[in-house]
């Protein structure tokens, strides 16, 4: 790959144009995702995600509550879009995730957002819950490109990624950045509704990291890599040892970390109690301690809670 970002060599190429033409052909039996529902949504029938044929999106915009190499001086660009192929009972975007909460657009719509938050002066296109609209999203940029799109692109997910897919998004994806949510298969799917989680994110996580590697910052922007996300949970539901572990053996010492702490109650976690209350001092200072034993000293520093 000679151009920065890395689409800009697969667009010359034409190599773009094959990988969409792949992605849209799974359509047709959805397998985006882990779920595989194998229903047609060229036609219109619906899966677990509950999108068809057309992309849906709830906002766009500078966001500058995302990892300090996302937001630098003018803010990440956020599309966040609806519904997921998780079903988390905590999510806090409930109303995108779980109620819907968006529009329908046609591609070159999300083509032209992309145009527009290069234009306010965004560091990079943030993608937030793509992975159940990646086709449309991997058309989008392309159009994008043409009319001169040149920012990073930000793959922020829940970790439930198929490796058919991720291979086919390699030199498309310039930051990935996945949850971590939990090592636990039981927890998973009482908690997000997703079959046999830890195996998936794992091997989600090494296919990311091999196509770009550790995270890497030029004077304060992330400009290419892996940014793993871990949320804290009460009790310990999210098995933070267990994560950081794999993160320190199976990925890199050098990866960057957000070790978040930001917890809150949020749509039906009051009916799984220790959902119900945020996380305490001493839990946060106990996962804190958990990356440091483990050697993982890059850790985002954007709004620790108890710190």
């Amino acid at each position: 790959m000679n151009k920065y970002p890395s689409y800009l060599d697969l667009l010359e190429t034409g190599e773009l144009d094959k990988r969409i033409e792949i992605l849209y052909e799974k359509f047709r039996s959805c397998d985006l995702c882990p779920n595989n529902c194998k229903v047609n949504r060229l036609e219109g029938e619906k899966g677990f995600c509950r999108v068809t044929n057309k992309p849906i999106i709830a906002s766009y915009g500078p966001h500058f509550g995302e990892e300090r190499p996302l937001v630098g001086q003018n803010g990440s660009g956020a599309i966040f879009f609806t519904y997921c192929n998780m079903a988390c009972v905590y999510c806090q975007n409930w109303e995108i995730s779980h109620l819907g909460e968006g529009d329908i657009i046609e591609v070159e719509d999300l083509a032209k957002i992309m145009i527009i938050l290069q234009v306010w002066g965004c560091h990079n296109i943030n993608l937030v819950t793509p992975t159940h609209q990646i086709p449309f999203i991997v058309k989008a940029i392309k159009i994008a490109a043409e009319m001169g799109l040149n920012l990073p692109i930000v793959y922020n997910c829940g970790g439930y990624e198929s490796l058919e897919t991720l291979k086919l998004l390699d030199g498309i994806i310039d930051i990935y950045m996945p949850d971590i949510k939990y090592m636990d298969d039981k927890v998973a799917l009482k908690l997000s509704k997703v079959k046999n989680y830890s195996k998936v994110v794992k091997e989600a996580v090494k296919e990311m990291h091999r196509q770009v590697g550790d995270l890497i910052i030029e004077n304060g922007i992330a400009k290419r890599g892996l940014i793993i996300r871990h949320l804290v949970l009460p009790g310990d539901l999210s098995q933070t040892e267990e994560v950081i572990k794999f993160i320190s053996e199976e990925i890199s010492k050098d990866t960057y970390l957000n070790l978040m702490d930001q917890y809150r109650p949020c749509g039906d976690a009051w009916k799984y109690p220790p959902l119900d209350r945020m996380i305490t001092k001493d839990e946060w200072e106990k996962a804190l301690n958990l990356a440091y034993k483990y050697g993982i000293k890059r850790l985002d520093d954007r709004r620790a809670r108890f710190l």
